[in-house]
C-alpha cells in the first residue's frame, strides 16, 4: 500500500494537505481497507466548524461504523458530495476523488505525522 509523501497524518488514520490555509481532509488507503466495503458517510455541512482531535462525522461500512476525526481547526468551506453520493470513491481513490471535506484553518496546524512515521503506525496495527 502506498502512502503519499506529500501529505500528513493523524494515528486516527486521516490525512490532510494545507494549501493557501485550507486543509483537504480524508481518509487513508490503510484505513480505508481496514473498513471494508464503505456504504455510507455523514459529513459536516458548509460552514460549520471542526476542532482538532474531536469527531466531525462518520464512516458506515459493511464491517463497522467508524467515526471521523478533525486533524485541525477550522471552518467547512467545502464538502465532496461525490463520497455522499458514491462511498465507494472513498475505498477506490482514498487521496484523489475520495477526499472528504475541506477547512479553512483557524489556527496553526497540530503536529502530525509525515509518511514515515504513519508507515511505522500502521505497521505496528
Amino acid at each position: 500500500m502506498s502512502i503519499p509523501q506529500d501529505l500528513k497524518y493523524t494515528k486516527e488514520h486521516e490525512w490532510l494537505n494545507v494549501a493557501d490555509g485550507v486543509a483537504t481532509v480524508g481518509i487513508t488507503a490503510f484505513a480505508a481497507e481496514s473498513l471494508g466495503d464503505i456504504v455510507f458517510v455523514q459529513l459536516p455541512s458548509v460552514g460549520d466548524t471542526v476542532t482538532a482531535g474531536e469527531v466531525f462525522g462518520e464512516v458506515e461500512s459493511t464491517k463497522s461504523v467508524s467515526e471521523l476525526y478533525a486533524p485541525v481547526d477550522g471552518e467547512v468551506v467545502e464538502v465532496n458530495g461525490a463520497t455522499t453520493d458514491t462511498p465507494e470513491l472513498i475505498n477506490s481513490d482514498p487521496y484523489a476523488e475520495g477526499w472528504l471535506l475541506k477547512v479553512r484553518l483557524s489556527g496553526d496546524v497540530p503536529a502530525l505525522l509525515d509518511a514515515q512515521a504513519y508507515a511505522v503506525l500502521t505497521q505496528e496495527s
